[in-house]
This record gives C-alpha cells, sequence and structure tokens, in this order.
C-alpha cells in the first residue's frame, strides 16, 4: 500500500518545493494572515447586541471573507498546473517517468492543500489568539473555527482541481488565467446578484421556493457559507444570507461540500488525460 502512495507523495514534495521558491507558500499564508489580522481587529462590535462571544463573531465575519478569498488563493495557485509545464516542456519531460496522470495530479493536489492548509491555520489561529485575549468568553468558539477550518479546506480543494482542469483545457498560462477570474467572477460574485435578480422578480414564487434553495446549495461557495452560518451563533452578524442560511438544511450544505472536491478532481483528471505534449 505505501509503494502506491510513494509516487504521489514524491511528486507532492516536488511540488511543494516548487512552490517555496515561486513565493506562493508565503503570499497565501500572508494573504490570510493579514485579512485575518484586520477582521480579528474591526470584526468585535456586534457581540454585545448578538449575546454571542468574539470568537464566534469573528468566525461569521471569516466566512464571508473566505468565501472570497479562498477560492482566489486557490484558482492562482492552480491555473498554471499544467499549461505552465506544458509551455515550459517540463510536462513532456515528466510523463517519460513511470508515472501515471493520475499520479502526478494527486502530487500537485496534495501540495497545494497543504500550502492552502498553512494560510488557513496561520490565519485562523491569528484570529483565534486575538479573540481569546480580548474575550474571556471566546473559547466557546473554537469548535466554530475548527469546522470553519476543515470547510475552507474542502472549498479550496474544489476550485484547486477546477483550476487544473481550466489549465489542462486552456493549454497556455495566459488563457487559463482569463479563464480562473472568468469563473470565479461567475461564481463567487455574480451568481449570487443573479439569483438575487431572480428571487426580486419571482416576488415569492415557485422559484424562490423551490428552484432557490438548490441553486444555493449547488454553488460550492454558497453551501460553504449556508453550512458555517446555519451552525454558527451569529449568524445575524453576516447580513443577507442568514434566512437563507436557517431555512435550507444543513444537510444538504454539507453534502454539497463534501461532493464538490471529488466532482472537480474528477472532472481535473478527465481533462488532464487529454493533454498531449
Amino acid at each position: 500500500m505505501t509503494g502506491l502512495f510513494t509516487p504521489i507523495l514524491a511528486g507532492a514534495g516536488a511540488e511543494f518545493r516548487i512552490a517555496l521558491r515561486n513565493r506562493w507558500v508565503v503570499i497565501a499564508v500572508g494573504v490570510m494572515a493579514l485579512f485575518a489580522t484586520v477582521l480579528s481587529a474591526t470584526g468585535s462590535a456586534p457581540t454585545g447586541e448578538l449575546g454571542a462571544d468574539r470568537l464566534s463573531v469573528t468566525v461569521a465575519s471569516l466566512t464571508s471573507l473566505a468565501v472570497y478569498l479562498v477560492p482566489l488563493v486557490a484558482l492562482l495557485m492552480s491555473f498554471d498546473a499544467v499549461a505552465g509545464e506544458l509551455e515550459r516542456g517540463t510536462l513532456s519531460l515528466v510523463l517519460t517517468y513511470p508515472l501515471a496522470r493520475v499520479e502526478l495530479l494527486l502530487g500537485k493536489f496534495l501540495a497545494h492543500l497543504l500550502i492552502l492548509a498553512l494560510a488557513l491555520a496561520v490565519g485562523y489561529a491569528i484570529a483565534a489568539g486575538a479573540a481569546l485575549w480580548a474575550d474571556p468568553r471566546a473559547a466557546a468558539g473554537l469548535p466554530a473555527l475548527w469546522r470553519l477550518f476543515w470547510t475552507s479546506e474542502l472549498l479550496g480543494a474544489t476550485f484547486i482541481a477546477i483550476g487544473y482542469a481550466l489549465s489542462a483545457l486552456a493549454r497556455r498560462p495566459g488563457a487559463a488565467a482569463g479563464l480562473v477570474i472568468g469563473l470565479w467572477l461567475a461564481l463567487i460574485v455574480l451568481y449570487d446578484l443573479g439569483l438575487l435578480a431572480a428571487v426580486v422578480a419571482d416576488s415569492g414564487g415557485r422559484f424562490t421556493t423551490q428552484v432557490f434553495p438548490w441553486m444555493l446549495i449547488g454553488n460550492p461557495a454558497d453551501a460553504f457559507r449556508l453550512y458555517n452560518l446555519a451552525a454558527s451563533e451569529a449568524t445575524a452578524a453576516a447580513a443577507g444570507i442568514g434566512g437563507a442560511a436557517n431555512a435550507i438544511p444543513m444537510s444538504h450544505a454539507l453534502i454539497s461540500i463534501l461532493l464538490w472536491p471529488l466532482a472537480a478532481l474528477g472532472f481535473a483528471t478527465l481533462a488532464f488525460r487529454k493533454v498531449i505534449p
């Protein structure tokens, strides 16, 4: 069994060292640390009104931040994973080794997941430390922070795999970069705006009651946000989606969060198999 994972772990180690040289580890950790520090300093105002501890309120704010930041960091790390090696000519060399394409892809996947986990751990630890220092009740929010961590990792896994698929389809780093930014704008920004416009136009009709909930949990970013806010004691701190978080069963959002990384990785594997160096 160990022998089966040896090529994947070796590839992961090589990819992690490349990320270190390219400063991706430093960039990812620095971005998460910066935003977590800012939220820790400014996100505690509503605690008295909500009756929740400071860390729970900070987690609600971090959830709203992670919806935008985690997919963006994941896509930026993965957009040239295939296209970049194609352009540099290194993919042809790597594929001459006795290494299956799926093993090569899984090695990259593990390395990027590790980088993202480090960034999340540092950022969320800063938020937890600030909350615990300022509020003795903040320890009650640690389970919510842990839930945010592993769901953020799953959200990042989804977009890392999607980035691989787009990289394989584009075959050029410039085109891949345009595709991932367009995808981020479509799924993270424009998707919710489109749903909001449809709900307003529907005026409480069939779309609002039957279609809208399924379209929310069908988007990995919205499923992530709904699951974390539905389980949070400070849902009211995140305006706009608190009602939806209470209306949609947590189990539905959790299933979406768990299935999306698998589906995205399967799609990336299929796209990578069609690449001819």
